[in-house]
């Protein structure tokens, strides 16, 4: 059920904002992740719906309420119990993190290692999105600083791998320009590019630029 899997990860995200709550401060201690992880264990397992609320982080207490997070522990308290058992089990370990947002839109996100945070991806550096919101975040920021590389970075390996291919084999047939036919009318060329491609210019004050190429 999708709100049981709903209700797991406001827990999880809950514990995560739990450790969280410290980072402003570097003199406050960091509250222990399992902590919240073994109270929201407890909390499943007795059916106490009031303290798995609590337990929730303000997002995931708003989308889903006291109600409904009662009727989902009531409908689904097996899967729910399975999932907070899996949290809870020694051998889980907690990664906590820090989302730092600039004005522009921008991000950084932090990693708490050796109790000190660290900068885990920032703009212009390699991200490690765990969500797909971050994937989300990862891509806007690639399309705002309109940077190719930060943009290959965010796709799939076969989406790059695809791009790749195609880039390559324009590159291949761009090779020698100059013996090209290139297919003039007045304003607007065309070329047809061996290995497939088709490259649209058009003349701006003078000059030709590339309108478009596939």
């Amino acid at each position: 059920m999708a709100g049981s899997a709903q209700l797991a990860l406001g827990a999880a995200a809950a514990v995560a904002a739990a450790v969280l709550a410290a980072s402003g401060c570097a003199a406050r201690a960091v509250p222990d992740p399992h902590e919240a992880v073994a109270g929201y264990e407890r909390a499943v397992s007795r059916g106490d719906a009031h303290a798995v609320y609590g337990l929730l982080t303000k997002e995931s207490r708003a989308a889903h309420g006291e109600e409904e997070t009662r009727r989902l522990l009531e409908e689904a308290k097996q899967e729910i119990s399975a999932q907070a058992r899996a949290i809870a089990a020694p051998g889980a370990s907690a990664r906590a993190t820090a989302e730092v947002p600039f004005v522009d839109g921008e991000r950084a996100v932090l990693v708490l290692e050796n109790g000190e945070f660290r900068v885990d991806s920032a703009a212009g550096l390699p991200a490690l999105p765990r969500t797909p919101g971050a994937a989300l975040a990862e891509l806007r920021a690639a399309l705002a600083r309109r940077s190719y590389s930060a943009l290959v970075r965010v796709l799939s390996r076969d989406t790059r791998a695809a791009i790749e291919r195609d880039l390559g084999a324009l590159v291949e047939g761009l090779a020698h320009p100059d013996s090209l036919l290139v297919k003039v009318h007045g304003e607007a060329a065309e070329v047809q590019v061996p290995g497939g491609h088709r490259v649209l210019l058009e003349r701006e004050g003078g000059v030709w630029r590339i309108r478009d190429f596939d």
